[in-house]
């Protein structure tokens, strides 16, 4: 089995001339960049005093769920003969923080609505997700729960 591997540069730019000399003297900001990609500009959660215009690890964590399985679902869908016209998702990610400030995620939700060419193929289009499931590398990484509330519509 062939490994993968993925590197790119993560850099603090939050440093406002007093470094990490107390805990408000510094911003959150970061940049993540890889050779030939455009550079992702994030911060922690506004609540742990990040920026909210800059994406956080917790929306890129949900993000990468949603991708990793619209990507299955669509590649699965087109060996099946399910003809996709449209995926919209809108997930949602629950985290817990414990009372040392430390914390977890305990779900994940995708929602995907997705449009179809064929009405036939309503029933197969529902399977797939949870094939994409259980195939999808993200979700089979994360140690909580990543539920599926798909909708299927058929395109008019």
């Amino acid at each position: 089995m062939p490994n993968h591997n993925y590197g790119l540069t993560v850099h603090w730019t939050g440093n406002r001339g007093e470094g990490t000399s107390g805990l408000t003297t510094y911003d959150r900001d970061h940049l993540v960049t890889a050779p030939g990609k455009p550079d992702l500009h994030a911060s922690s959660d506004p609540s742990f005093r990040g920026d909210p215009q800059r994406w956080n690890p917790e929306e890129l964590l949900v993000a990468s769920l949603s991708s990793c399985h619209m990507l299955w679902y669509l590649g699965l869908a087109a060996a099946s003969g399910v003809t996709v016209t449209d995926y919209v998702d809108s997930p949602t990610g629950v985290m817990t923080e414990q009372s040392d400030g430390s914390g977890q995620f305990v779900e994940v939700t995708l929602a995907p609505t997705v449009t179809i060419a064929d009405p036939s193929m309503t029933h197969r289009a529902e399977e797939l997700h949870a094939a994409a499931s259980a195939k999808c590398f993200i979700a089979r990484s994360v140690n909580f729960p990543v539920r599926h509330v798909p909708t299927t519509e058929v395109a008019s």
